[in-house]
């Protein structure tokens, strides 16, 4: 965790993408643009986590290569958070970690951005229908999943509304979840599997 994040007392609206970030790569940053142009956020969250449960650890570089190379891609836009706040936790739930962020963060509204691709196996996700009931959630289109998260949605996300609606309720302190958005334009190719079978090591 860092603290200095938390000392800033205003009220703000924070999209958060959490991921193995192996590596950050163009796709992290078109997620993070895209979310915080159409919801209008006044910050993004990379939370990097030392093992994603769903993913072999075998191919996994050492989180302070993940996070120092996701900080390098971030550069000088100031408006992206690389953090790691399961990092000594018992755990690497998602779940868990949101319920932290609240207690450490109240004045923050938060938003939890996902790829679509992310979206279609959401529900091997520990105590996902509570995450769904815990935070507004932003779905970002991904090549070829387009159909098939939009019918993921509709089963396990409940309420959907369009991406700026989304957003204005998320500053006004009103997204109530269950809710949920699509962002569909200026789609990205980029994915860490792909930039790993190229060779790119961290």
């Amino acid at each position: 965790m860092t603290p200095s994040l938390f000392h800033d007392s205003r009220r703000r609206s924070v999209g958060l993408i959490g991921g193995s970030f192996n590596p950050a790569h163009d796709g992290h940053l078109h997620m993070a643009m895209l979310a915080r142009k159409i919801l209008g956020l006044d910050e993004i969250w990379w939370m990097v986590t030392p093992q994603n449960p769903l993913k072999p650890s075998e191919d996994m570089s050492l989180l302070q290569n993940r996070l120092a190379y996701a900080r390098k891609l971030v550069g000088k836009r100031t408006y992206i958070r690389v953090i790691a706040p399961e990092l000594g936790a018992r755990n690497n739930y998602t779940f868990n970690t949101l319920n932290l962020l609240y207690k450490v963060a109240p004045r923050v509204n938060f938003v939890w951005i996902m790829g679509a691709d992310n979206l279609i196996q959401f529900h091997k996700w520990h105590r996902y229908g509570d995450i769904v009931h815990n935070i507004p959630i932003a779905v970002i289109d991904r090549p070829g999943y387009s159909y098939a998260a939009l019918s993921v949605g509709r089963l396990i996300l409940s309420r959907r509304v369009p991406a700026r609606r989304l957003g204005k309720l998320e500053r006004e302190n009103r997204a109530k979840p269950p809710i949920w958005c699509f962002i569909s334009e200026r789609r990205h190719h980029a994915s860490a599997t792909a930039l790993r079978a190229l060779g790119l090591k961290l």
